[in-house]
């Protein structure tokens, strides 16, 4: 019996797993880092915000990238996230059996230029 075969078939197969295993870790990240621009800036008690528009549309986009990752939601509405370190804000969706859900936004880090911050996908 031929090896040959069976060794690049075998390759192929890791090659794929391995290539699906990185799709799927890039993909299913839940950090984000957004400029603090004119058209994402907004104020909240004095200070520079992230707004909730752009903290739902992220977080629509993040959260079930893929099919395994997450599960279906729809109408994600965000409140506008402070850009201090330590803020949390609670974003609400419904999943694809219409039920609410509740996802916590962390913000990582803040600088005057930009916000990185999380969610927790449930």
């Amino acid at each position: 019996m031929e090896r040959r075969p069976m060794l690049i078939t075998g390759a192929a197969v890791a090659a794929v797993a391995v290539g699906g295993g990185a799709l799927t870790y890039a993909m299913s990240g839940t950090e984000s880092t957004t400029g603090l621009d004119k058209f994402a800036t907004v104020t909240v008690d004095g200070q520079k915000a992230l707004s909730g528009n752009i903290v739902a549309g992220r977080t629509s986009a993040k959260y079930s990238p893929l099919p395994w990752i997450g599960g279906d939601t729809s109408v994600v509405k965000c409140p506008d996230l402070k850009a201090v370190a330590g803020t949390r804000v609670t974003c609400t969706a419904k999943d694809g059996d219409g039920k609410d859900l509740s996802i916590p936004v962390t913000v990582v880090k803040a600088d005057a230029s930009s916000v990185t911050w999380k969610f927790e996908r449930k």
